[in-house]
């Protein structure tokens, strides 16, 4: 979020925040959801990209979902920052990775949550982690022509109350609008509500 729009919101708790000097915001940069602006079958909460599992439990050797926005607190499963073109889960030093060989993906190709950089054999993330993040929302693997996109269908997780979806990549110029466009929603902890 801007700044401008930061002092904006008009609340209490955020007017000391609003004078602050400029420095004090640009040094660290702001964590969120990465969040579908369609909520498709989702109205209230929406889908937001997630690292499968929960706790001591996640699980890193399975591709990230698209999968309802949980809060009202922020989880690290679906706590990212945009920095640099990356999509960075900072609570596992991990990046979005678009799966693919010799630095290159294929349409289809899911995403994996690896470390930033990663340097193993048949994997040289770099090229892998960085994103262009158009004006309509479409995030496209930086020059591939591939745009990040959700399923069509979804299905419920161990919870019966949510849902996920697969999350992959497609050309961009035949992605689904409603299934393709992202937004990056910063989360402000409510004073004594969030934890």
């Amino acid at each position: 979020m801007r700044l401008s729009a930061f002092c904006s919101l008009g609340r209490m708790a955020v007017v000391a925040a609003c004078f602050a000097p400029l420095t004090a915001f640009s040094d660290t940069p702001a964590v969120g959801h990465f969040k579908l602006k369609n909520s498709l079958d989702r109205p209230v909460d929406g889908y937001c990209i997630d690292v499968v599992g929960s706790g001591r439990y996640i699980r890193f050797d399975m591709p990230l979902t698209a999968h309802n926005c949980k809060g009202p607190q922020l989880y690290q499963d679906e706590a990212v920052i945009l920095e640099g073109g990356k999509i960075k889960f900072p609570a596992y030093g991990a990046c979005a990775t678009v799966a693919g060989i010799n630095g290159r993906a294929l349409p289809g190709a899911a995403l994996v949550p690896r470390q930033c950089g990663e340097r193993s054999p048949f994997l040289e993330a770099e090229s892998l982690q960085r994103f262009t993040f158009h004006p309509d929302g479409r995030v496209e693997l930086s020059g591939s022509g591939l745009c990040m996109t959700v399923s069509d269908q979804s299905d419920s997780t161990f919870e019966p109350t949510h849902r996920w979806r697969p999350l992959y990549m497609a050309r961009c110029s035949e992605v689904d609008p409603t299934r393709s466009q992202w937004e990056f929603v910063e989360y402000i902890p409510r004073s004594g509500v969030d934890g």
